[in-house]
């Protein structure tokens, strides 16, 4: 069994700041197999299309698995190992948000639909798609290679039409009419939430920047996403709490104080009431998967 681990910095370190998007196949990271901190990327997306072969990977310490032609959607600092069985074959996609462009008018629809997707964890490629996503990406894969003129303008407008035709396999699973006023509000919100999950974890505190009622607010998010505002705020709290908790020897109470948290009994029961265990049992969980599957052969 291969193992392909922060595969993301290791593409992301291949992005040069006039494209800010790299391409490249499964193998070559297999074959280079760096181990890197991925948050020293954590401005970059990814996407990896399974060509050929499946098996497991673990985001946000959670399992999923995949098979032949399936997608996974890696958001900034968010992957953590994966395994590959039988022959497998694919290619990676690396991009920040600046490469897409996505400030646009026209691009509203395309955003709705890269939430959606980054939202899930996979998703099968449908037979019809495949044949013109992988013309494309034989094209991608050229023009990165040749250093031409345009190069950046000709990479963009192939991923572009790359994510058309893979958002349409979401396009059922969003609203019918797309509101700019909605998208940019969402998009703020987001970017304040990374900014500020820190200290502020209520939606009136995200409502007051953006000149918004609450309740408006959690109304906007929860018709793009399917989840009001609240839930994002907890999530991400609780996401961060996950990472320090599984990944570093800091303890409940420094972790606590790092997110805003002043009583250690309130961080407490936050922690139970969103992940659905307690700190210490999750610590317990984390130190047992590491010690086992996920390293073996």
């Amino acid at each position: 069994m291969k193992h392909l681990h922060n595969f993301q910095a290791t593409a992301a370190k291949n992005i040069s700041d006039s494209t800010s998007f790299n391409i490249c196949t499964i193998q070559s990271v297999l074959c280079h197999r760096q181990h890197e901190n991925m948050n020293d990327h954590n401005n970059h997306f990814a996407i990896i299309w399974v060509t050929k072969g499946d098996g497991n990977y673990w985001a946000d310490m959670r399992p999923c698995e995949f098979q032949n032609n399936c997608l996974l959607f890696i958001k900034p600092g968010q992957f953590e190992s994966i395994q590959l069985r039988n022959a497998s074959e694919g290619y990676i996609f690396s991009f920040s948000k600046l490469f897409l462009g996505i400030e646009d008018h026209d691009s509203e629809s395309l955003l709705r639909s890269l939430h959606q997707m980054f939202a899930t964890q996979s998703v099968l490629l449908q037979e019809e798609n495949i044949a013109e996503m992988q013309d494309l990406t034989n094209r991608m894969i050229k023009e990165y290679s040749d250093f031409n003129l345009y190069r950046t303008e000709m990479l963009r407008r192939y991923f572009k039409i790359f994510l058309i035709h893979l958002s349409r396999q979401f396009e059922n699973l969003l609203p019918v009419t797309p509101q700019s006023r909605n998208i940019d509000l969402l998009q703020n919100f987001v970017s304040l939430l990374e900014q500020n999950f820190r200290n502020q974890k209520m939606v009136a505190d995200y409502a007051n920047h953006l000149a918004v009622t609450p309740n408006y607010l959690n109304e906007v998010v929860k018709k793009i996403t399917g989840y009001p505002a609240g839930h994002h705020i907890r999530q991400r709290v609780a996401l961060e709490a996950k990472r320090k908790a599984a990944y570093s020897d800091t303890g409940m109470k420094e972790i606590a104080y790092d997110l805003g948290f002043f009583d250690l009994a309130h961080f407490s029961k936050f922690f139970k009431n969103t992940t659905g265990m307690s700190f210490s049992d999750f610590k317990k969980n984390r130190m047992g998967i590491s010690s086992a599957s996920l390293m073996v052969n």
